[in-house]
């Protein structure tokens, strides 16, 4: 049932690693001259575009051009909600301990990162690279296309 969920996972896992790493690191370099939710956002925008890229190749193994841009936008979608969480988490940080030191900043948004990578590996499966839309997705689960065959009549046939 859910063939090349494995393959799926450890290719999102590393993705996902490497993005959450350069996310930090972006994170840290900006909060150095702009504002947590600001240096957030732009590290967010980032490293969203390489995920997005990176696991429609490598995860789902779509290749070519086709589909790419809706990919990304759909991609975008996936961004505004790993903003809205990241971005809730830090503020509920200043809220509660406005003068907390940055650990725990980080801290608290590498959580909401986290539940955030979770809502993307659904969302990515699930939509934005579903077997079913459209571009050619290898060995992307177990949804195979049926063949019709001719002599079936048009009101019988599915699909």
């Amino acid at each position: 049932m859910f063939k090349g969920l494995a393959r799926h996972l450890s290719a999102f896992a590393v993705i996902g690693a490497l993005c959450t790493l350069a996310w930090l690191v972006l994170y840290l370099v900006f909060r150095m001259v702009m504002p947590s939710l600001a240096a957030n956002a732009l590290s967010l925008v980032i490293t969203t575009v390489a995920n997005t890229a990176a696991n429609r190749r490598f995860t789902f193994g779509v290749t070519g051009s086709e589909g790419a841009l809706r990919h990304q936008l759909e991609g975008g979608v996936v961004f505004l909600i790993g903003l809205a969480l990241s971005s809730g988490g830090l503020g509920l940080v200043h809220w509660l301990a406005p003068t907390a030191p940055r650990a725990v900043e980080i801290t608290a948004m590498l959580g909401s990162y986290a539940l955030a990578t979770l809502v993307r590996f659904v969302l990515l499966g699930g939509w934005v690279f579903h077997p079913r839309r459209g571009a050619a997705v290898g060995d992307a689960g177990d949804l195979e296309p049926v063949e019709i065959p001719e002599s079936t009549p048009p009101s019988t046939r599915v699909g």
